[in-house]
């Protein structure tokens, strides 16, 4: 009698431990934003942010039964787009795949600023991450960073990097190390990565900042050499590359971002309910293996941990900024 009693009461407490999950789903479905989603892309369609946005979307409407339509929005650095979600209505229905472009060098870089990156936007999650890279080409001697510093130590301002454009991640990631390795060296902007990888190859430039992304392929293939990765710990692509503190300039760290916003005001409930949903879309195995294969980092972090990236990237880079006359065209 005394188990057959025991059971009963497991069997009770269990139905009654499972009656508030139903509710609880409803309740997240209902804080979810009602309709179609548009996720604005700040870039020109087939570049990286473009490709992790349409994996997320792809993924997150098929989680929450809602469209998703990828709109991409190009221009003045990815500005356009971003202001375009921080006047929109805090009804979830628009949101934006950001980057350190849109809400650090774009808005410290340009007076008056088109917006502000964190009065004017929600956090709601941090995607991924994405190294920066030093490269070298073949014909340039230095074999490690370490023999790169002292080259350009041993001709000050004789030598000069290149990268995608005056502003770009790139382009800062270059002045942070020139100023904390304590080396001179000039800045050639190209339009864009793949003509300034072009002349690296072919030895028309000896330096070159580069996204990971576009520089891989030209790594694998030993057209160039990399030197050491931004990031504050080495990519899994490529574990053999060490980082930029490990090869000799202690406390360097850079790198581009991809990170869901929304406008101001967007409802906490809302905020939790896609943080929440768009958590589980980058711990998908599918995802992960998909932005691990594009030289991501998948992160999915919480919206307190993304709100306080944007503010720390805002304080790192505008004294660089500051110090190369506000990223006057060069």
């Amino acid at each position: 009698m005394h188990n057959t009693l025991n059971r009963r009461r497991l069997v009770q407490w269990g139905a009654a431990a499972a009656l508030p999950l139903p509710f609880c789903a409803a309740r997240a479905q209902a804080a979810l934003p009602r309709g179609p989603i548009v996720l604005v892309v700040p870039f020109a369609a087939g570049g990286a942010t473009d490709v992790v946005s349409r994996l997320v979307a792809q993924k997150l409407s098929l989680r929450i039964g809602r469209p998703m339509v990828v709109e991409n929005v190009a221009g003045a650095g990815g500005a356009i787009g971003a202001a375009k979600v921080a006047k929109a209505a805090p009804d979830g229905n628009t949101l934006l795949m950001g980057t350190v472009a849109t809400h650090a060098i774009h808005p410290l870089s340009t007076t008056p600023a088109p917006y502000h990156p964190q009065r004017d936007f929600t956090a709601v999650l941090l995607v991924a991450t994405v190294p920066n890279v030093l490269l070298v080409g073949n014909a340039t001697k230095a074999q490690n960073l370490r023999e790169l510093i002292a080259l350009l130590k041993a001709q000050p301002g004789k030598l000069s990097y290149g990268s995608s454009g005056v502003g770009t991640p790139p382009h800062l990631s270059g002045e942070l190390f020139k100023s904390m390795a304590g080396v001179d060296a000039g800045h050639v902007p190209y339009k864009g990565g793949a003509p300034a990888m072009a002349d690296l190859v072919g030895g028309h430039i000896p330096i070159l900042f580069d996204v990971l992304t576009g520089a891989a392929s030209h790594i694998r293939s030993g057209a160039v050499r990399a030197l050491a990765v931004t990031t504050a710990r080495r990519s899994p692509s490529f574990p053999d590359v060490p980082t930029m503190a490990e090869a000799g300039v202690p406390g360097y760290e850079t790198y581009t971002w991809n990170a869901v916003f929304g406008p101001a005001g967007l409802p906490a409930p809302m905020v939790e309910a896609l943080s929440r949903e768009l958590q589980a879309v980058v711990q998908e195995p599918e995802v992960q293996a998909k932005l691990k294969d594009i030289s991501a980092n998948p992160v999915g972090s919480a919206p307190d941990v993304l709100a306080a990236l944007v503010k720390s990237e805002n304080e790192k880079w505008g004294p660089v900024i500051q110090s190369i006359g506000g990223l006057k065209k060069d």
